[in-house]
C-alpha cells in the first residue's frame, strides 16, 4: 500500500467528525569514523502513521511505526475512541480547507549510501593527510530524507520531501590534550568541502599548542555562527505567544500583554524564518503531529510564508496558532523549521572580525545549554573544543574553558558588530534543528562566569 493509499483508506475508515492523517516515510544513510578510520556505515528505513481524530472539540491522536495494512483499522479506531473520550480542546477550529500538492501522487524516494559518492573519497584523502600530520579525526556524516504525506477530511492533500544532512568532525592531538570541532549542515553533501574543514581544524590545533589560563570575567568575545545559532534557536523556541501572553517568558508584558513592538536592539538586526530560503528549505505548511501551546492540530495544512520575528531590532512577531492569535490580537504566525539572522550590509567574516580585535576571545562552540530563568531567558552552558585568546588581531593561544551565563535577548542589545551571515550547524541543537543561517557577532562583555574543567 502506498503512503497516499494509506492516507485515503485511513480517512475513509474514520468515524470521527473530522480527521487528519499524516504518513512519514523516512530513510537514513550514515558514515562514522574514529582515529582516521571509517568504523561503520549503514542505511535504514522507517515509516510512521499518525491519525488525528476530532469528535466535537475532542481530539484523539494515535501514532504508530511500521503499520501493516491489516493494522490500519485498529489505529484509526483507537484514535476515534480517544477523541470521544477527550475533553474539549480550547484551540478547536474548523480544519484548514483543502489544497493539493502538484506532486501528491509521486512516490517517496529514499536516500541511499550513494549520497556520499563524492564526499567519501574526499574524506579518505583527509584521513591520509591527518595520519601523516599526526592528527586524529573523529566524527560522523548523516543524511536523512523524510517524505511527509498529509491528508484531511477537509480535502487537504499535501506532501513535502525534506532532506537533512549534517557532518561533524573533531580533530585531536595524539595525546588527546588538544581538541577542535567543526561541522556543517547540507541538503545533499555535494557542497561539503572536507579538505577546508580539516585545514581549519589543523590550524586550531596549532593555536592550542600554547595554553593560557584566564580567570572568569566579562570578555570582548567574537562568537562564531554555530554558537550564535545555538543561542538564537533557543530564543526562537522560547518565543511562543501563548506563554508570553500568560506572563511566563521574557517576551511577556504585564499580566496579559506581549513585548511585540518593543525594540530589542539598536542595531538593524533581522531574525526571521522563510520556508523557501535557499539551502535551508523546509515545509511550507503547518505540520503538527500533536497539539501544544505553540502548535495546533487544527492548523494542519495552513500555508507558511516568510516571517520576521525581529526586524530592524524590534520584536515584530511571536509564534502563533490561530487560537493564540485570537487571544493576543496579533497575526497568525506559526512556527517554521528554519531560522535566519542578519545585520547591516557589508558584515565581515569571522576571520576579519578577529583581525580587528585588540584583545578578546574567539569561541568555537557552546554545549550543555540550559535555561536558568525564563523571565529573562538567562541561559547557562559551557564552552567546548577551543576558546582562543586574540591580541592585536592575532590568535596567541588557547585558553581554558568557561561556564557562561547570558540571555540571548539581552545579547541582541549588546552586540557591537554583526558579521556576514552564512549557513551553519548548531553544535548543541543539531539533533533537532539543523536549518540555520547566522552571522558571527561581537559582544564587548560576554559573561564567562566561572572556569570549567571540561576539555
Amino acid at each position: 500500500m502506498t503512503p497516499q493509499e494509506t492516507v485515503e483508506r485511513a480517512l475513509a475508515l474514520s468515524r470521527a467528525d473530522d480527521c487528519v492523517v499524516i504518513v512519514d516515510e523516512g530513510s537514513t544513510a550514515n558514515l562514522r569514523f574514529a582515529g582516521n578510520t571509517l568504523t561503520t556505515n549503514g542505511v535504514s528505513r522507517s515509516s510512521r502513521l499518525t491519525v488525528i481524530s476530532i469528535t466535537g472539540q475532542g481530539v484523539g491522536v494515535v501514532s504508530r511505526s511500521a503499520v501493516r495494512p491489516d493494522q490500519l483499522a485498529d489505529v484509526v479506531t483507537a484514535a476515534d475512541l480517544a477523541s470521544h473520550e477527550a475533553p474539549p480542546s480550547e484551540d478547536a477550529r474548523a480544519l484548514v480547507p483543502g489544497g493539493q500538492s502538484a506532486d501528491w501522487e509521486r512516490p517517496a524516494e529514499p536516500t541511499s549510501i550513494g549520497v556520499f559518492r563524492s564526499f567519501a573519497p574526499a574524506l579518505g584523502e583527509v584521513f591520509a593527510g591527518a595520519e601523516t600530520a599526526n592528527r586524529r579525526l573523529y566524527g560522523f556524516a548523516e543524511h536523512l530524507l523524510t517524505t511527509t504525506f498529509m491528508g484531511t477530511s477537509a480535502g487537504v492533500r499535501l506532501r513535502h520531501d525534506q532532506p537533512t544532512g549534517r557532518f561533524e568532525i573533531n580533530a585531536k592531538s595524539p595525546d588527546m590534550s588538544r581538541s577542535a570541532w567543526t561541522g556543517v549542515a547540507t541538503r545533499d553533501f555535494t557542497d561539503v568541502d572536507v579538505a577546508a574543514l580539516d585545514a581549519t581544524l589543523a590550524t586550531r590545533l596549532d593555536w592550542a599548542k600554547r595554553r593560557i589560563d584566564l580567570p572568569p570575567g566579562r570578555y570582548e568575545t567574537v562568537i562564531p555562527p554555530s554558537a550564535v545559532a545555538d543561542l538564537m534557536i533557543y530564543l526562537y523556541w522560547s518565543a511562543g505567544a501563548r506563554d508570553a501572553a500568560d506572563g511566563r517568558t521574557v517576551f511577556s508584558k504585564g499580566e496579559s500583554g506581549t513585548r511585540v513592538g518593543e525594540s530589542l536592539s539598536g542595531s538593524p538586526i533581522r531574525l526571521y524564518s522563510d520556508p523557501a530560503a535557499p539551502g535551508i528549505e523546509c515545509p511550507p505548511f503547518v505540520l503538527a503531529h500533536a497539539g501544544g501551546r505553540d502548535n495546533s492540530v487544527f492548523d494542519n495544512g495552513l500555508p507558511l510564508a516568510s516571517t520576521d520575528w525581529v526586524r530592524d531590532g524590534t520584536l515584530t512577531a511571536l509564534i502563533q496558532t490561530r487560537h493564540s492569535a485570537e487571544l493576543t490580537g496579533l497575526p497568525v504566525t506559526p512556527q517554521i523549521d528554519n531560522l535566519i539572522m542578519s545585520g547591516p550590509a557589508g558584515g565581515r567574516t569571522p576571520e576579519e572580525m578577529v583581525a580587528g580585535t585588540e584583545r578578546g576571545l574567539l569561541l568555537t562552540c557552546l554545549w550543555y545549554i540550559r535555561e536558568v530563568d525564563p523571565q529573562s531567558l538567562l541561559l547557562t552552558g559551557l564552552t567546548r573544543d577551543g576558546v582562543y585568546l586574540v591580541e592585536r588581531g592575532e590568535i596567541v593561544g588557547e585558553v581554558n574553558n568557561f561556564r557562561f551565563n547570558e540571555s540571548p535577548v539581552d545579547l541582541l542589545g549588546r552586540m557591537t558588530e554583526i558579521g556576514a551571515e552564512e549557513q551553519t550547524l548548531p553544535r548543541e541543537w543539531n539533533d533537532y534543528f539543523t536549518r540555520s543561517i547566522m552571522p558571527a557577532v561581537r559582544v564587548p562583555d560576554f559573561n564567562m562566569s566561572t572556569v570549567s574543567q571540561a576539555n
